[in-house]
């Protein structure tokens, strides 16, 4: 439905007040078409912004958009700032393992809305978490406070880390 929308809307070109139709369609255009209505950081700000599930997880559309926004956001190498991070939204989530090592956890809740995580994406968070590197600090300084921010993560953390924790 949402493909057949975007054609209907683009019929005679990219209107002018992309930003007032449904983030999703964004998901089926590329940056170049929205340039006309604005800049790629604002485009990719949309996209990470809606609805992910429209595209499945093995959609060529979701590495399409990921390699479009670092190009985008000039990200040459596997360390992403937070400022960047918060313009990715649900693209966080196609990162890969070596983003999330680079990036030293500058941007680990944004991955807890992750609907689903790799196995790879999973052992990298257990890593930065282990290494006590993030913000977070080592998980024996822990607190219920801490629990409560990576909550969502939770599920990701191995024994290992979960003993470190205090009680």
């Amino acid at each position: 439905q949402l493909s057949c929308l975007l054609k209907m809307v683009t019929l005679h070109g990219i209107p002018k007040d992309l930003d007032s139709y449904p983030k999703e369609l964004l998901l089926f255009l590329s940056p170049s078409d929205y340039a006309a209505t604005g800049s790629c950081s604002q485009f990719f700000t949309n996209v990470g912004e809606a609805n992910v599930d429209f595209l499945p997880r093995e959609a060529p559309q979701r590495q399409q958009l990921l390699l479009e926004a670092l190009s985008c956001l000039k990200i040459p190498g596997p360390e992403i700032k937070a400022g960047s991070a918060g313009v990715l939204g649900w693209l966080l989530c196609e990162l890969p393992a070596e983003y999330i090592r680079g990036s030293g956890g500058t941007w680990l809740q944004g991955l807890s809305r992750c609907a689903s995580l790799l196995p790879e994406q999973e052992e990298a968070i257990r890593d930065v978490l282990s290494s006590g590197n993030t913000t977070f600090g080592p998980p024996a300084a822990w607190s219920a406070f801490t629990l409560s921010q990576l909550s969502r993560l939770i599920p990701v953390l191995d024994h290992s880390i979960l003993q470190q924790i205090p009680k």
